[in-house]
């Protein structure tokens, strides 16, 4: 599912650049609107994790297996956007906003799954790298550091089989197209998610062999200006 949908959107983002770049069109919609110091804005948007497990040392024995399989889902997004303008070309973006996902995880010998409720609040702190515009089309990449908050944490239950740190740390990398409308600015972008610190509450999932568990995410968001 999740496949078709970012191949529609890509393909949307595309076609809508093609009718920009090669229309006769020379009209500029919202010419001023990145000459702005500051600017407003939101976002909504999609979202799915996985997770880049690290395994003990020794070797699992064939009753418990190794190798876990990530049950993914798709979940949602939504946040505000401040943008300052550091350049022609250049600009700082703070990202505050939340999103919701689940996710299972089980070993491949069973069909049994434990379940990993994900409500973040997250906040990026990105740099945006613009091309120049051409006509009401404007490609960009991003990318920054970021942190959140897991309000859905089960850090401090003892009885949970896999227990996940409350506050984490990340890097993301993203690209996207800024399509200039005659009342806003839309921005559809795709970004990758990575998770810098071990979020395995330590002691926690001896009995699946891991190490440490990081987060990997994608992120599809649709960003109103």
């Amino acid at each position: 599912m999740k496949k078709y949908f970012v191949l529609t959107a890509l393909l949307f983002c595309y076609f809508q650049g093609n009718a920009q770049l090669f229309s006769g069109e020379r009209l500029l919609n919202q010419p001023d609107i990145d000459n702005k110091r500051w600017s407003w804005g939101y976002f909504l948007g999609f979202n799915t994790y996985d997770y880049n497990y690290t395994y003990k040392e020794y070797i699992a024995s064939p009753s418990t297996g190794k190798d876990l399989i990530t049950e993914r889902g798709i979940g949602f997004n939504v946040g505000l956007i401040g943008n300052l303008k550091l350049g022609n070309n250049l600009d700082l973006r703070l990202e505050p906003g939340v999103s919701f996902n689940n996710a299972g995880v089980r070993p491949p010998y069973t069909s049994e799954i434990d379940e990993i409720n994900n409500t973040h609040v997250h906040i990026p702190l990105l740099l945006k790298f613009s091309a120049d515009r051409l006509n009401n089309f404007r490609p960009f990449v991003l990318g920054g550091v970021s942190t959140s908050l897991n309000l859905s944490s089960n850090e401090n239950n003892p009885e949970a089989p896999i227990r996940m740190t409350t506050a984490n740390y990340y890097y993301e990398l993203g690209l996207g197209v800024d399509l200039y409308f005659f009342y806003f600015k839309l921005s559809p972008s795709l970004r990758g998610v990575f998770g810098i610190n071990d979020e395995l509450v330590a002691g926690t999932a001896d009995f699946y062999n891991v190490k440490s568990m990081k987060t990997r995410g994608i992120f599809l968001n649709f960003t109103f200006q």
